[in-house]
């Protein structure tokens, strides 16, 4: 009862706010996968013009999105009573105040049926952005309809919808009720697409941004690795159409553009490999997308270290099957595996295709085995989920310097403490 109240209150502040201040933009970005990246992108872009706010944590539950949404911090202690009174204060100070930002960007997270569609009981966003509808959570899913429905949500609620037309299929249109819809990707079949025209690992993607607003194309370059890693960005240009920024603006904001730590990001490893860091989280679609972009690399030798993708429910076996069967033994010389998922289901795929396989309880004894059979100047692609996988403590071990590890995630002294007491308990 304590928490409903709160968060009753919380909403409250949130409505009061908007309605004072209407001329503030609420971008709201869901999906899948790839939410957190597309609206680092979006804040980046705009940024180029108007004041934004943006919390670049995972503010993104029922109880944090409004906090986010307010720009106070979330409470160090809920339980304490007077914690909250001080946010309860610091809300009816920020609606008292006058307005200090444009544009507020806010993830919305769902962990469960519903929790999308509440977000609408009291916001009415500018734009949403859905990002990609795939399996996630799927112990409260079940199936990928009541994604798609749960995920399409915001686009109903908004006034303005875009969607990504390269990781939404066609078919779960019918879960839309909303007519004002766009859609973004890296295909032609997009309102807002981009073309590439050239593609390095150092300098990224070079190509064209076309929108139906333009007459002409806009030349901008992507730093970024992997296909899908393009689409935040077209999806940040897209928005910033949307509110009227000149193709200059977008093409500045576009090159600052950067992967986030644990996202595609691209590290210096020992001999003078090159290591793809995407160990914040691991989804199917994520997965397979971080698999393609390895298997692009000109390297002499190629290693796929691949933690089990948690919170599939009874879509897991399936799901790390799909995935051992992306493994190709041509283009990897090796298949790691952390976790029993992945030791389970993905690994005998993967041998049956006719990959080398080694599978790890921890990640730590992933990256000492993949540094022992490391060759000058592999490529090492390290794809985990968090909850006991922690792919980032492999990455530490393959590292050039010590100096990157501050780029990796969950290194955070509460982090460090956490996965100390795993480690010891696993090892």
């Amino acid at each position: 009862m304590i928490k409903q109240h709160i968060q009753k209150k919380l909403e409250k502040y949130v409505r009061k706010y908007f309605a004072k201040y209407p001329d503030i933009k609420l971008i709201v970005v869901t999906g899948s996968v790839g939410k957190t990246s597309t609206k680092v992108a979006i804040a980046t872009v705009l940024s180029e013009k108007f004041r934004v706010r943006l919390h670049e944590g995972n503010h993104n539950t029922q109880m944090s999105a409004p906090l986010a949404m307010l720009g106070i911090e979330y409470p160090q202690n809920i339980k304490s009573y007077w914690q909250w009174l001080a946010v309860f204060k610091a809300a009816r100070l920020r609606i008292k105040e006058p307005a200090d930002v444009d544009v507020i960007i806010q993830e919305l997270g769902t962990d469960m049926v519903g929790e999308v569609p509440h977000f609408g009981t009291y916001l009415v966003p500018y734009i949403s952005v859905v990002t990609a509808v795939s399996p996630e959570h799927m112990e409260f899913f079940h199936n990928i309809d009541a994604v798609a429905r749960e995920e399409l949500a915001a686009a109903n609620f908004s006034r303005l919808a875009i969607i990504n037309r390269d990781d939404i299929d066609g078919s779960y249109s019918r879960f839309l009720t909303n007519s004002n819809v766009d859609t973004y990707g890296t295909s032609a079949s997009a309102e807002y697409y981009y073309m590439s025209e050239n593609y390095t690992p150092e300098n990224g993607y070079d190509g064209k941004f076309i929108a139906p607003e333009w007459e002409s194309p806009l030349q901008v370059n992507i730093k970024t690795i992997g296909e899908h890693m393009i689409r935040p960005a077209v999806a940040a240009g897209a928005v910033a159409i949307k509110l009227g920024m000149s193709q200059a603006d977008i093409a500045a904001g576009i090159k600052k553009f950067h992967p986030l730590p644990g996202r595609m990001n691209i590290l210096r490893g020992d001999k003078e490999s090159i290591i793809i860091d995407d160990t914040y989280n691991s989804s199917p679609l994520a997965a397979g997308s971080a698999l393609r972009v390895l298997y692009q690399m000109m390297v002499p030798q190629r290693i796929a270290v691949l933690g089990s993708m948690n919170e599939l429910g009874e879509t897991s076996a399936e799901e790390h099957k799909r995935l051992g069967e992306l493994c190709d033994p041509f283009q990897l010389a090796w298949v790691v595996t952390v976790g029993d998922e992945a030791e389970k289901y993905l690994a005998p795929a993967a041998k049956t295709k006719g990959c080398q396989v080694r599978s790890f309880k921890t990640a730590i004894e992933a990256g000492s085995f993949v540094h022992s059979v490391l060759d000058e100047g592999a490529a090492v692609l390290f794809k985990g989920s968090q909850g006991d996988i922690f792919l980032e403590e492999a990455v530490k071990i393959i590292l050039h310097s010590t100096v990157e590890e501050s780029e990796l995630v969950r290194q955070s002294p509460a982090w460090i403490e956490k996965k100390t007491a795993f480690f010891s308990e696993n090892s």
